[in-house]
């Protein structure tokens, strides 16, 4: 029989000892010296860009200063964000309702919102303001009443549109194709058991897109929403095509017309589309992070119970501590007891 320690390791073994502490890593940071010549050239390039634009007679940015708050400017940059608004407003609502048609399972229905979205994205948006400003043209007046007979009301077509609301109605259209298919992504993102879910509570069709479905998709909605807001704010300047000339970029042009001088009022537009822009911006971080509320929970409550499986299991490689169990005297076959060998 072999004599054991107290440890229960056999005599003549050295005693067992916990592994030592490892040290902490000394990071040592790399050295990317192309880096800082990279970041110091373009450093120097911008510094003789603006260098040089601020003494190039060309801008002439006392005509800029003398017109940037010029009260025509104003006033046309007042109607372009009118412009951007209504537009908007118009197009989310009806880009939600093709959205809606293009996942019906009703065939008919699904056709007429594929061919909406056809249309309007097959052609160029200042063709149609183009055939906006002319539908006068085509239908010189509105009636309402039944289908081939005498209308109950009728009234000239130039009379009950204005190059504004035609302006309004032309972005509009063909904005709406273009968030059919945001709200339709927005929608599809969403996983199907949700909606059985909801169906499963009790819910009503309105009550599950309202309350389950929609919230969810705003976080894949809402970035490419606000990159079109900001494209529909740019696309403004397009409608002078209806013929409307009151907004920023027409009315900026007319002034340089009367001036001779159109580099500064260009100046002044830009000035005007940069601080609108970056006050939607501001506006699209917020509503991405008021709606992305509770993701990255999720997403580290699920880092965490994945580190909760997989905590027990050892790391390959890793120093683990030897345990070494004294014999137990009902073991049989362990030398040093009374049991059999």
């Amino acid at each position: 029989m072999s004599a054991t320690n107290v440890n229960g390791a056999a005599e003549g073994t050295p005693p067992l000892r916990d592994p030592a502490p490892s040290e902490p890593i000394k990071a040592i940071r790399l050295r990317h010296p192309w880096r800082m010549v990279f970041a110091v050239l373009l450093i120097l390039i911008f510094a003789l860009f603006v260098i040089d634009a601020a003494f190039r007679p060309a801008y002439d940015w006392r005509t800029v200063g003398q017109y940037l708050f010029d009260r025509r400017i104003s006033m046309a940059a007042l109607v372009t964000l009118e412009l951007t608004v209504f537009s908007m407003v118009i197009a989310i609502i009806l880009g939600v309702i093709l959205a809606v048609m293009r996942l019906s399972p009703n065939p008919v229905v699904k056709s007429v919102a594929w061919f909406y979205l056809w249309i309007f994205r097959g052609t160029p948006v200042y063709v149609q303001l183009t055939i906006w400003g002319l539908i006068s043209l085509i239908y010189t007046s509105i009636d309402i009443g039944l289908p081939f007979m005498t209308p109950w009301i009728s009234f000239s077509t130039n009379a009950a549109l204005n190059t504004f609301t035609l302006a309004i109605i032309g972005l509009a259209l063909n904005e709406a194709a273009y968030m059919a298919e945001i709200v339709r992504a927005g929608l599809l993102s969403v996983d199907k058991g949700q909606e059985e879910a909801a169906v499963a509570l009790g819910m009503s069709w309105s009550q599950t897109m309202t309350r389950v479905i929609l919230p969810q998709s705003m976080r894949v909605i809402i970035p490419p929403t606000g990159n079109e807001v900001i494209s529909m704010l740019k696309t403004t300047s397009l409608v002078t095509a209806v013929p409307f000339s009151l907004e920023l970029y027409t009315r900026s042009r007319d002034i340089s017309a009367e001036t001779f001088n159109p580099i500064p009022l260009l100046i002044v537009a830009s000035i005007w589309y940069l601080f609108f822009t970056s006050i939607l911006m501001v506006g699209q971080y917020f509503l991405e992070k008021r709606f992305s509320r509770g993701v990255g929970d999720r997403q580290a409550d699920k880092s965490d119970a994945g580190a909760g499986l997989t905590g027990a299991v050892p790391i390959v490689g890793a120093a683990q501590p030897t345990v070494v169990l004294p014999p137990t005297p009902d073991q049989p076959g362990t030398p040093g007891t009374g049991g059999p060998r």
